[in-house]
Order: C-alpha cells, then sequence, then structure tokens
C-alpha cells in the first residue's frame, strides 16, 4: 500500500473545533470520503491503524480522504457524548470536505470503524454515494436497515465484538453488501491491507 501524505487541518463541529488529517487525491476535484475512528474510551483517535490503512488506500486509489478525531479526543475540543454529538461531528466532517475546492462536494462517502461505524451507520442518507462500515458492532441491539445508498459491510470471521453472523444478515437489506474476510478479528492488525483494497475497489465503483 503506497504512502500518503496527510494535511492536518482543523473544522467547526457546533461552537467546537476538530483536528483532521487530509489525505489529498492527485487529480482535483477528486470523490471523497470521511473515515470515522473506532471507541474513544478504548484508545480509539483518528491514528488508529484501520483508519490510517482505510485513508491511505482511498488516496492512492484517487479518492480523498478525511480522518477527524471526534469531540474530546486529543486536541479537538468537548467531551464524549455517547455516540449523540459525535452524529453531529460527522455531518460537519462531511460539510467540510464538500466546501473543499479540491473535492467533487457531489461525490461523497463515509466510512466508520466499529464505534465509528455505529455513528456513520446513524448519519448516512441518501445524500451520500456511498457507505462503508467496518466491523459494526451487533452484538446488542437491532440490525440497522438500508441506508439509501449503496453500502459495503465488513467484518472477521474470528470477531467476537461484530459477530459475522449478524453481520450477514444486513446484506438481506436491498444494495448492502457484506463481505467477511477469514482469520480477521476486531483488530484488523495483519489484514490492513486487504481492507484498504476493498474499500478502495468500493468507493471506485460507486464515487467516480
Amino acid at each position: 500500500m503506497a504512502e500518503t501524505v496527510a494535511v492536518r487541518v482543523s473544522f467547526p463541529s457546533g461552537d467546537l473545533s476538530l483536528e483532521g488529517a487530509l489525505h489529498v487525491a492527485g487529480a482535483t476535484p477528486a470523490p471523497a470520503v470521511v473515515v470515522c475512528h473506532p471507541h474513544p474510551q478504548y484508545g480509539g483517535d483518528m491514528d488508529n491503524n484501520v483508519v490510517l490503512a482505510a485513508c491511505s488506500a482511498l488516496a492512492s486509489a484517487g479518492i480523498t480522504a478525511l480522518r477527524f478525531n471526534f469531540r474530546g479526543v486529543a486536541d479537538s475540543d468537548g467531551a464524549f457524548d455517547q455516540g449523540q454529538g459525535e452524529q453531529d461531528d460527522v455531518r460537519a466532517a462531511l460539510a467540510h470536505l464538500a466546501s473543499l475546492s479540491e473535492v467533487d462536494g457531489a461525490a461523497l462517502g463515509l466510512a466508520g470503524y466499529s464505534f465509528g461505524a455505529m455513528v456513520s451507520a446513524q448519519v448516512a442518507s441518501d445524500e451520500l454515494r456511498a457507505l462503508a462500515l467496518i466491523s459494526l458492532p451487533l452484538g446488542h441491539g437491532d440490525v440497522p436497515a438500508g441506508w439509501g445508498c449503496p453500502a459495503l459491510v465488513v467484518g472477521g470471521d474470528a470477531d467476537q465484538i461484530a459477530p459475522a453472523d449478524r453481520l450477514t444478515l444486513i446484506g438481506e437489506a436491498p444494495g448492502v453488501d457484506v463481505r467477511i474476510f477469514p482469520g480477521v478479528d476486531h483488530s484488523w492488525w495483519g489484514h490492513e491491507e486487504e481492507l484498504g483494497d476493498a474499500l478502495a475497489e468500493f468507493f471506485q465503483r460507486h464515487l467516480r
């Protein structure tokens, strides 16, 4: 997977200022994706291995990617809000991305990993061109319905937090594809390149 250069950015979410990093694709204006990190109360932030792999793979495929820290994480203002205020943070990140001259605002996607996938699933709508949910935690609660845009749900068959059998049920909804990777647990350590390739192919197909 090719290395990509990230430019540090900040943007508002209501009265808060959030920090992020923009991985700019070579040719602009480019399609673009916001990538959301895992649970901040368990050490999740925008420098997570899965988030970095996703952004690198997308930028290498000609898709600009924005990763950011949710409220209360590192240098982002505010405090953890149980996934509620974090939904506003995702909307703010999408709005910021759409406002950039190097981005095609009509070709936006959203991706999230673990907690970031849960928040992304709440925010996603038919205003997006594509949605990717990585290791969506479904050990408790209902399996979500469709989101009004093409969706890719990915997980591992060794993941006890996002059980593969429950993820597979989501694939019964229209417009949703599910990919289960053998030997992969919730961390994706050692499988980041496979994941990045799958995300890049999905977003290339739906954003270009």
